[in-house]
C-alpha cells in the first residue's frame, strides 16, 4: 500500500489499533464511573485503584493458586465488586445526601490507602502477566499484523459496554435503577429494596473496573501505579461525554482513544495533552458534556 499523507500504512494502522485498545479501556472504565455517578451521584475516585486491584487479583490467582486468565475474568469482578459493596455499605451510603465533594474526598482517600497497601506489599516495579495460550500470536490483515489478544480486548470491551447500556436503558431493571435516582421513596413503595439496589449498582461499577484490570494485565505490567496513571484521563473522558451518560462514556472513550492514536502519528508532541484540550473546548461550548444533561 502507498504511504498515507507521507506515513507508512503499517505505522498509521498500528497507531489506530493502539488507539482502539486505549479507547476500549477508557470506555470500560468511564462506563463504570458513569454508572456509579449517574445512579448514585458519587464521584468514585477509587475507580483507578479498583482497576489496579483487578489486575493484581488476577496475578495472585495465577501465581498463587494456579487459576488462569479465563477463570479470572469471572472471579475477579465478583471478588473486587464485593470489596466495593463493603466500602459502599460501611462508608459511602452515609454521604448520599451531602455535597459531591464529600464523596470525592472520601473515595480519593480510600484510593490512596489501597494504592499504598499494594505498593508496600509488591513494590513499584511492574509484574508480568502472560497472554493466555489461546490468544497468542497474531493475524495478518494484509495492511498490518494484528496481535490476537489486542483484537480480543477491543471486541470484548465493545460487547460488555453495549450490554451494560442495553440493561440500563432498555430493560425493566434499568428503569427501576433510573427511577430510584429520581424518586427513591416512590420506587420503594412498589416493594423494591432501593438501598440494596444502590449497593449492587456500586458493586457492579467496581466489578467493571476490576474486569478492565484483568483485560489490561497481559498488555501492561501489573503495577500499584497503573490505576493512578489512567484515572485522570478517564475522568476527562467522563466529563467530555457527560457525567452519568452511559452511551456518552462508550462513544467518547473509543473516540478519544482513536484521536489520541492519530495524534501520535501526525503530531506526537500533543498526544499526551490532546484529550485535555478537547475537554476544555467541550466544557466551554457545552458545560454538561457532549451527551450530558444539565442538572
Amino acid at each position: 500500500m502507498p504511504d498515507i499523507f507521507g506515513i507508512p500504512p503499517q505505522a498509521l494502522f498500528g497507531q489506530l489499533l493502539l488507539g482502539l485498545i486505549n479507547g476500549a479501556f477508557y470506555a470500560l472504565l468511564s462506563l463504570g464511573l458513569a454508572v456509579i455517578f449517574g445512579l448514585l451521584n458519587i464521584i468514585n475516585f477509587t475507580h483507578g485503584a479498583q482497576y489496579m486491584m483487578g489486575a493484581f487479583v488476577a496475578w495472585m490467582l495465577l501465581n498463587w493458586l494456579g487459576v488462569g486468565y479465563w477463570w479470572a475474568l469471572l472471579i475477579v469482578p465478583v471478588t473486587v465488586g464485593l470489596t466495593g459493596i463493603l466500602i459502599e455499605r460501611t462508608m459511602l451510603h452515609r454521604l448520599y445526601k451531602l455535597d459531591h465533594l464529600y464523596g470525592l474526598l472520601l473515595t480519593f482517600g480510600i484510593a490512596l490507602i489501597i494504592q499504598g497497601v499494594f505498593r508496600n506489599q509488591f513494590g513499584s516495579s511492574g509484574l508480568p502477566y502472560g497472554i493466555p495460550a489461546q490468544l497468542r500470536g497474531g493475524t495478518d490483515l494484509g495492511f498490518m499484523f494484528m496481535p490476537n489478544y489486542r483484537g480480543w480486548v477491543v471486541v470484548v470491551s465493545l460487547v460488555v459496554c453495549l450490554a451494560t447500556w442495553f440493561v440500563i436503558e432498555k430493560t425493566k431493571l434499568g428503569s427501576y435503577l433510573r427511577a430510584a435516582t429520581e424518586n427513591p421513596a416512590l420506587v420503594q413503595s412498589f416493594g423494591i429494596n432501593v438501598p440494596r439496589m444502590i449497593t449492587l449498582t456500586y458493586g457492579f461499577g467496581v466489578g467493571l473496573a476490576a474486569f478492565t484490570g484483568v483485560l489490561a494485565a497481559p498488555i501492561y505490567q501489573v503495577s500499584p501505579l497503573m490505576g493512578a496513571d489512567l484515572i485522570i484521563i478517564v475522568f476527562a473522558v467522563v466529563v467530555i461525554g457527560g457525567m452519568g451518560s452511559i452511551m456518552g462514556s462508550i462513544l467518547t472513550g473509543f473516540g478519544l482513544g482513536i484521536i489520541e492514536g492519530l495524534t501520535k502519528v501526525f503530531y506526537p508532541e500533543a498526544s499526551s495533552t490532546v484529550i485535555f484540550v478537547i475537554m476544555v473546548i467541550v466544557l466551554l461550548i457545552k458545560p454538561a458534556g457532549l451527551f450530558g444533561r444539565a442538572r
